[in-house]
């Protein structure tokens, strides 16, 4: 599955998402950072909304979004939020 985070240098809150989606182990999560300030369109469109999730379907590249989690959330709440998006393909090849 690949995750898709929209993030800018300096976010805090960007930071503590992509670390705390780099710490989950249950899923087989493919993580993608795009700094929206390499781009006018991304820049445009997310400067006042990051850090932004989306699951990237991987046959048609669809970007399904999903909610922002609480800053506050841990590990595991992301982990349950984001099974909320797996296709049931994906849940039965979790780790």
């Amino acid at each position: 599955m690949r995750i898709i985070l929209y993030s800018k240098p300096g976010c805090h809150l960007c930071e503590g998402l992509q670390q705390k989606l780099e710490q989950i182990q249950n899923l087989n999560i493919e993580l993608v950072i795009r700094d929206i300030t390499s781009s006018e369109d991304w820049l445009k469109a997310y400067q006042y909304e990051v850090p932004v999730l989306y699951l990237a379907e991987e046959e048609t590249e669809t970007l399904q979004p999903i909610p922002r989690p609480s800053p506050r959330a841990n590990v595991k709440q992301l982990e349950q939020l984001l099974l909320k998006y797996i296709p049931n393909t994906e849940k039965n090849n979790a780790k």
